[in-house]
């Protein structure tokens, strides 16, 4: 079953056309990734799934729902939760406070503070936080924000979560950690769409690949179908990036 379903999705700015007529599907259960050139128009298609931005043409359902035009936080309600490429922690608040947040007001039900709470901490042991729930978000890390930010996202019990780089900048023992922790999501029943440059963790993490470029869908496959795909290899991968994925 499609859990996202996009069809003729088309958003301008200006003269611009950063999202071009895309057709994107996600299967219930799945990790997808959606790669692309710097400028592809990513981390655009993630704004308006997510309801930053209104589409100019085009739709987008989510659980056979249409959600073109809702806001942020009622797509949120409805089971779609998101992490940012450039990460939005509240920075004077605590950690523990930051994914209290979306427990509280995240989900359509609402829940007791006992329950939020109770929430928050095991979205904060899931990420491996728990010994920094005291610490201001603005004193950890930007390894560790992008850890609360995907604590705060799970506390809003989604079923669908799309992670924006959240492995840029990463070290290759933290990007290994990383991909345990997105494995480790999807068994928990959550359908995962990622964008990430980082090809070794696209490759190994996604069953399905999709391929952005001037704000269009040029490939979508397989990761075998993707890293042999000419035109992919061209514009984006060429030939050392292609060698990574193969690693």
């Amino acid at each position: 079953m499609r859990i996202l379903q996009i069809d003729g999705l088309t958003k301008r700015f200006g003269g611009l056309v950063a999202v071009n007529r895309a057709d994107i599907y996600v299967e219930q259960g799945a990790i997808v990734g959606l790669i692309g050139p710097n400028g592809a128009g990513k981390t655009t298609v993630f704004n308006l799934i997510s309801g930053i931005f209104t589409p100019d043409s085009g739709t987008i359902q989510f659980k056979g729902a249409k959600i073109n035009g809702l806001k942020p936080n009622q797509i949120c309600r409805m089971g779609l939760a998101r992490t940012f490429q450039s990460v939005k922690v509240f920075p004077n608040l605590t950690v523990f406070q930051n994914v209290l947040l979306g427990a509280l007001f995240g989900t359509a039900k609402a829940v007791s503070s006992a329950d939020a709470a109770e929430t928050a901490a095991e979205s904060l042991e899931f990420v491996g936080l728990t010994g920094v729930s005291d610490t201001p978000a603005k004193d950890l890390t930007l390894i560790d924000q992008k850890r609360l930010e995907v604590a705060r996202a799970l506390a809003s019990k989604p079923e669908l979560l799309l992670l924006d780089e959240m492995m840029a900048g990463l070290n290759p023992t933290e990007v290994t950690r990383a991909m345990e922790m997105i494995r480790r999501i999807q068994e928990r029943g959550i359908t995962v769409l990622i964008i990430e440059h980082v090809m070794k963790a696209i490759m190994n993490v996604c069953s399905q690949i999709i391929v952005l470029h001037y704000g269009e869908k040029i490939a979508e496959g397989t990761p075998g179908e993707i890293v042999a795909n000419k035109q992919v290899i061209e514009i984006y991968l060429g030939e050392r990036k292609q060698a990574d994925a193969l690693s």
